[in-house]
């Protein structure tokens, strides 16, 4: 009994090293440059295991979106700690500046993996990677709502402009490998939330 519940326990450990290293090594060289080796070196497991837990590659880039949703889905949950909502704002963009360094090297984790299934002709990855960004659009418009704003604007707007403000800046930095562009533009970000009323 306890060798099969200690295997259960490795094979759910190796699968979790597995997802979290198809997030990081897709993130550093793209989908297309990536293959199942490169996942199981970074996850110090057999190439071969791979394919016990994941058949294809676009299974691995499923996997890696679910860590991009669980990684979002552990912040907001941290940033909804804080009591006022322009704080958990302010909070997310100071974490984005915080990132500053991966973004210039390497781009946003789930805008460059969207923008790189978005050229695919096939499959439905691409619609998956938008589901994560809208997932924080959602999170970030609720905290507008939450600031009850007097302004004309509506709360999907903000937190449109709010997250298309991160990904350009993430994109600019990693265009110029600039992470000076993260620290500018957030704090333009920071600015804008403390000017709305």
């Amino acid at each position: 009994m306890t060798n099969s519940v200690d295997r259960r326990v490795r094979a759910s450990q190796k699968r979790q090293r597995l997802m979290a290293a198809a997030a990081r090594v897709l993130h550093e060289q793209g989908v297309e440059r990536t293959t199942l080796a490169d996942i199981a070196r970074e996850a110090d497991v057999p190439v071969g295991n791979v394919y016990y837990y994941f058949k294809t590659k676009d299974e691995l880039v499923r996997a890696a979106l679910g860590e991009h949703t669980a990684h979002l889905d552990e912040l907001t949950a941290r940033l909804d700690r804080l009591p006022d909502p322009r704080d958990r704002l302010r909070a997310l963009v100071e974490t984005w500046v915080e990132q500053r360094d991966v973004a210039a090297r390497y781009g946003c984790p789930t805008g460059t993996l969207a923008a790189e299934l978005g050229k695919r002709d096939e499959g439905t990855l691409d619609a998956e990677a938008g589901a994560v960004i809208r997932r924080l659009l959602d999170w970030a418009a609720r905290q507008f709502r939450e600031m009850r704003l007097s302004g004309p604007d509506d709360p999907d707007g903000l937190a449109l402009t709010l997250v298309a403000g991160y990904q350009g800046m993430s994109l600019l930095a990693h265009a110029l490998r600039d992470p000076g562009v993260m620290t500018r533009e957030g704090a333009r970000l920071l600015d804008w939330l403390g000017s709305l009323r």
